[in-house]
């Protein structure tokens, strides 16, 4: 196995190659978004691993802007509160790296399940599973611009930064927002895809 396979199936998130894969640049190649404060004043609910309280959220940052839609299926209703969040998003992140993926499909928003069908997702994955065991660590939770949460993590050391909405009474991720380069991706051919992604079982 290559070493850029080995990072693609380790550190890449939602199945996705960030467009610097093309150039080469394979050290750098799973970067989602960098990290963006977004530490106006009043705007930040921080949580870290070590236990601190988050406080409840307040209203909607920025309103006038229409969050995504909520996925169809609506389990039961999560608090709106930064705590939660940091819960459902580290769960959701520990869930993708070990590949369970229908669990990290439906916390998906209706638009980001509308890029791929649900047993498109866990096939591509299953051809292209993550490594696992891989440290993830999910440990802060911020207030974004037009209602948005943003859950700030790491895996394997690397900063990301994914985007939340609240809607219907769940929070649910957008992937579109958290990492622009899947949409074309899961668009690719299934034999592109594996390419892209560096793994073997192509076809």
């Amino acid at each position: 196995m290559s070493t850029q396979s080995e990072a693609a199936r380790t550190a890449r998130r939602r199945g996705v190659r960030p467009p610097t894969w093309r150039s080469g640049q394979a050290g750098h190649a799973r970067r989602l978004l960098r990290m963006r404060p977004f530490l106006a004043a009043g705007l930040v609910a921080t949580c870290g691993l070590a236990g601190a309280a988050c406080g409840q959220a307040g209203g909607q940052a920025g309103g006038g802007t229409t969050p995504p839609a909520a996925s169809a299926a609506s389990p039961s209703r999560d608090p709106e509160t930064a705590k939660a969040l940091l819960r459902i998003a580290a769960a959701l992140n520990n869930d993708y790296q070990e590949n369970k993926d229908t669990a990290v499909y439906s916390r998906w928003d209706a638009r980001s399940q509308a890029i791929i069908s649900r047993a498109t997702y866990v096939q591509r994955h299953h051809q292209c599973p993550n490594t696992p065991h891989v440290k993830v660590d999910t440990w802060g939770v911020a207030h974004g611009p037009a209602g948005a949460w943003l859950v700030h993590y790491s895996i394997g050391g690397q900063q990301f930064t994914d985007w939340w909405y609240y809607v219907h009474g769940r929070f649910v991720f957008d992937l579109p927002k958290s990492n622009p380069s899947a949409v074309a991706l899961y668009k690719d051919a299934p034999a592109q895809y594996v390419k892209a992604i560096g793994c073997g079982n192509g076809g």
